[in-house]
């Protein structure tokens, strides 16, 4: 099954400068899909989750449109079509 990343401004140096980038994955959860997205886009994997695999505190990640803190974390289920939106918290002053 296809499943969509959105990539964020901020991070798409890691993704070869993609807005979006498609992965093929079976049928499972978000960390499935995410492992997949890894093998595209290595670099991101460690922006996005920490050494122990629970996903960076200034990370939020949502399954078409739907945030996965309460959509059972990694766990979400993805389906074929499901776009994911990853969004890095911005933050200056």
């Amino acid at each position: 099954m296809a499943v969509l990343f959105v990539i964020p401004g901020a991070l798409r140096g890691l993704a070869r400068n993609r807005e979006e980038v498609y992965v093929e994955v079976p049928a499972g959860p978000l960390s499935a899909a995410l492992s997949a997205l890894w093998v595209d886009c290595p670099a991101l994997r460690d922006r996005v989750i920490t050494e122990l695999g629970e996903v960076r505190t200034h990370v939020n990640i949502f399954v078409d449109g739907e945030d996965i803190r309460y959509a059972g974390g990694l766990e979400a289920p993805v389906r074929d079509g499901s776009e994911v939106f990853l969004v890095a918290a911005v933050s200056g002053g």
